[in-house]
């Protein structure tokens, strides 16, 4: 067989949406419309031009900084970029161009915008993950006309929304906007990979926790995000949540 070249096809789709994405996460916040200025030099106000918006290509030959004013330009952008790429092609690799490659891209692409805004800012927006929700909603109507179990993935939403809920309500120490992330995250993924997507937000989010707090950078009262965790929570369980269940649950 030979190479697949919808890979890159997907790779590159992933690219353009992270550059879209990156609009998202630095405009939502702010309350600026995301498609109105067109992309601009946050210094100069300068309005960017094609070559300018390559993604990853422009950062690395523009030498990291805006080519109208200098001002430098954050790795993020790129890494952002980059990520999603990854992240599409790796959804390909597992599903081919499917429903369910469709599902968990657009699952994917929330969790990035939602998990790194909450980074920043430890805001969750309601807009964004309702928005997601119902999308995951349409979808699973969808998939039920197409041989996929609705309940599974109402459960999923139970599941991830519930298990925050009851330790909001125990403890006190987690946000009502991880409930909704997990909710969001629990509608795509169903059941099973919901539990795996709570099991690597609490292990991802305990042991980068530990580490702040050993280096310093956080101290026990400290608000520390968990959107970041629960992103990529999600993502794994779309990406391994299957081969990890049959792992412990081979029946």
């Amino acid at each position: 067989m030979g190479f697949d070249f919808l890979i890159i096809y997907t790779f590159i789709i992933g690219l353009l949406l992270g550059s879209f994405y990156n609009v998202c996460i630095y405009r939502i916040p702010r309350d600026e419309s995301i498609v109105f200025p067109p992309s601009h030099c946050t210094r100069c106000n300068t309005r960017l031009k094609v070559l300018d918006l390559v993604p990853v290509f422009s950062y690395v030959f523009l030498a990291r900084k805006c080519r109208y004013c200098g001002e430098k330009i954050s790795a993020r952008y790129a890494l952002v970029e980059l990520l999603t790429g990854l992240v599409f092609a790796g959804l390909y690799i597992k599903y081919g161009l499917s429903f369910e490659f469709l599902k968990f891209a657009v699952m994917a692409s929330f969790m990035i915008i939602i998990g790194l805004i909450d980074y920043d800012t430890t805001d969750v927006y309601t807009s964004i993950t309702w928005g997601g929700i119902v999308c995951g909603l349409l979808l699973a109507i969808a998939g039920y006309f197409m041989g996929h179990s609705f309940m599974d993935r109402l459960y999923g939403a139970l599941l991830g929304g519930g298990v925050i809920t009851a330790i909001i309500l125990l403890t006190k120490g987690m946000g009502w906007g991880d409930v909704e992330i997990c909710t969001l995250g629990g509608i795509y993924l169903g059941f099973a990979n919901s539990i795996v997507m709570l099991f690597f937000s609490f292990v991802l989010g305990g042991i980068i926790g530990i580490i702040l707090m050993i280096t310093g950078k956080k101290s026990r009262k400290d608000y520390i995000p968990f959107g970041p965790y629960i992103a990529l929570g999600a993502i794994i369980g779309a990406m391994a949540g299957d081969v990890i269940v049959k792992w412990y649950w081979p029946y």
